[in-house]
């Protein structure tokens, strides 16, 4: 494509103004000026023409895959090429941006070196939203010899943007814990219980429990004889990821731009957060998600690779408008998980038949693992005198329908309590720092 630059149009104007005034004057001038308005076109021309053969054996090159956060600055290395006795004249370069990445400049003008044939750029944006980016085509200008036209091309490109989510603001919340300088939202515990490995036999010692003690070691030797476990230091813990309509919810908070994310991209932050936690505690991480059939699958493992194919498993996770499958996911976990595992669920339990489902199927689970639920507050659901005094009659009905709701949960907590399953009510906002709370707190009182 080509543009007039406002050099042709300076000209032109400069030309056709005194021109026609002349002729207005003395018709005699008609040649005159026809002929310097020809001389005109014909540069123009010839430069449109030379400006055309500038850019013959440009190409553009891109990293196939480029990783980066959403709402933190990326640069993405373009690479110019050119035809070895062309050389790379000066540019003018502009991506062409798909939806959800931002770009800080419009237009990037590149300046060569003389006589370079190769050139990397850095092209600065920020992804504003999570997920895979697909960078199509880009558009290269450049101007002719004579400075009248800017010759634009379109060249098309293969390159892709994985945008993770922006794990920063609850890494500062979270801070003491990475570095080492106590826990911020959790609380000092003495470890209770003890380990499930056996170790050896030893003697008894006043205050040994009974249900400590090995009574056939305890017959063969002829005096008191108690059994020493081993404490479990490396424990696998799943984040069961519901991805449903159910998390399709918006919810108040997020960090990125936009009035209501939602519960997903909470869901997805809180399990990779989780995720860094027990790599510092040196335990094996994996994560499920789910909603009418088990769609990822993770297995626990450690490390930085398997830090980033949770990343990879995770960042183009949508809501999928269907109801959750719990019969499905159960019959997967029991069949794929043979050892005791942590099982945090993000999922909502306020549909009372989806609860059902969940209380009968969380039964067989709960013998073989350790069961949390944390399910995201909903807006309103709160006891009756919590908060201030409602200023109308509506307010008090919502207030009523809230406590209702809060209730319900509340009973389902105690079912699920009598079957061994802890149950969570959290706000959206404290969600990750919560979810690291309660794996903590598992750990500290050894209940695997």
């Amino acid at each position: 494509m080509l543009r007039p630059t406002p050099r042709l149009i300076a000209w032109t104007a400069l030309i056709e103004l005194p021109a026609s005034l002349a002729i207005v004057v003395d018709e005699t001038w008609l040649g005159p000026v026809v002929a310097v308005l020809g001389v005109l076109g014909a540069l123009a021309l010839l430069d449109a023409v030379l400006a055309a053969g500038r850019l013959r054996g440009l190409c553009l090159e891109l990293p196939a895959v480029t990783r980066g956060t959403v709402d933190r600055p990326l640069a993405l290395g373009v690479r110019i090429l050119s035809s070895p006795e062309g050389g790379l004249p000066p540019l003018q370069l502009s991506l062409g941006s798909p939806p959800g990445l931002e770009s800080v400049q419009e237009e990037l003008r590149v300046l060569c070196p003389e006589g370079e044939t190769a050139i990397r750029v850095p092209w600065e944006c920020i992804p504003r939203k999570r997920g895979r980016l697909l960078v199509r085509e880009a558009r290269v200008g450049i101007s002719s010899p004579m400075g009248f036209w800017d010759r634009w091309i379109a060249v098309p490109l293969a390159a892709e943007i994985r945008s993770y989510p922006n794990l920063l603001p609850e890494r500062r919340t979270l801070a003491a814990l990475f570095l080492n300088r106590g826990g911020v939202g959790t609380h000092s515990q003495r470890q209770l219980g003890r380990g499930r490995e056996f170790e050896k036999l030893r003697e008894y010692i006043p205050g040994d429990g009974f249900q400590e003690i090995h009574w056939k070691a305890t017959a063969r030797r002829g005096h008191p004889m108690t059994k020493v476990f081993q404490l479990e230091r490396t424990q696998e813990v799943y984040v069961v990821i519901d991805a449903s309509r159910l998390s399709a919810r918006p919810c108040p908070g997020g960090h990125g731009e936009g009035a209501q994310p939602a519960a997903l991209e909470q869901f997805i932050t809180a399990a990779l957060v989780l995720c860094q936690v027990a790599e510092h505690q040196g335990d094996l991480f994996g994560m499920t998600v789910f909603s009418d059939r088990v769609e990822r699958f993770v297995r626990a493992r450690n490390g930085a690779a398997h830090f980033q194919a949770c990343r990879d498993a995770l960042y183009q996770l949508e809501p999928r408008e269907v109801t959750p499958d719990h019969d499905e996911l159960s019959t997967f976990l029991r069949i794929r998980l043979r050892r005791r595992a942590l099982l945090l669920y993000l999922t909502a339990l306020d549909d009372p038949i989806l609860s059902e489902s969940f209380v009968r199927h969380a039964r067989l689970l709960a013998s073989q693992h350790l069961l949390v639920v944390c399910m995201p507050r909903p807006a309103g659901m709160q006891p009756l005198f919590d908060g201030g005094s409602p200023s109308s009659a509506e307010g008090v009905y919502e207030r009523l329908a809230g406590h209702l709701r809060w209730q319900k949960l509340r009973e389902q907590a105690k079912v699920l309590q009598r079957l061994g399953v802890q149950f969570h009510l959290v706000d959206h906002s404290a969600l990750s720092i919560d979810l690291v709370t309660r794996y903590l707190s598992v750990k500290q009182r050894q209940q695997l």
